[in-house]
């Protein structure tokens, strides 16, 4: 299930929870721009003794966009075989898809900052959502969180 958290007294953020275990989320929040060809924010994993965040995830206008991956997905609602995925252009943030049958998708969303840095660190989760409807929105909910005005 997600969420659009934007109030108009805070930043606009998207959370994102597992139908399975509300525990098991990721959030999208602390947007920023620093021009006109590029949308920074941070992304964070939530998960039973995990918290894990990147500050600084990098979405730039000519790259392939979270949002259309999404898209995509929620308009393949009856189902896909194999695993289908995303990355930023950085490849800090990682999302991979899996379609299971009776109709959820598995979001698998997993970070990864400075991936050619020797000590790095990684962590993930996996969300499950509706194929339809629960994808849908989430598209629509990424794709405001990245386009939206700055207050």
């Amino acid at each position: 299930m997600t969420s659009p958290d934007g109030r108009l007294d805070e930043k606009p953020r998207v959370t994102i929870r597992c139908q399975d275990n509300s525990s098991v989320g990721v959030t999208f929040c602390d947007r920023f721009g620093f021009d006109a060809d590029s949308v920074h924010y941070a992304v964070e994993l939530r998960a039973p003794g995990l918290t894990a965040r990147v500050n600084e995830v990098v979405a730039w206008i000519w790259d392939s966009d979270l949002t259309t991956f999404l898209e995509e997905l929620a308009a393949d609602y009856r189902g896909w075989d194999g695993e289908r995925t995303w990355q930023t252009n950085d490849r800090d943030l990682t999302v991979s898809a899996v379609f299971r049958s009776g109709g959820y998708v598995g979001l698998t969303w997993a970070l990864q900052p400075w991936p050619q840095a020797a000590g790095g660190w990684g962590a993930s989760v996996t969300t499950w959502l509706e194929a339809g409807e629960q994808m849908t929105s989430l598209a629509n909910d990424i794709r405001n969180f990245l386009t939206r005005e700055q207050p």
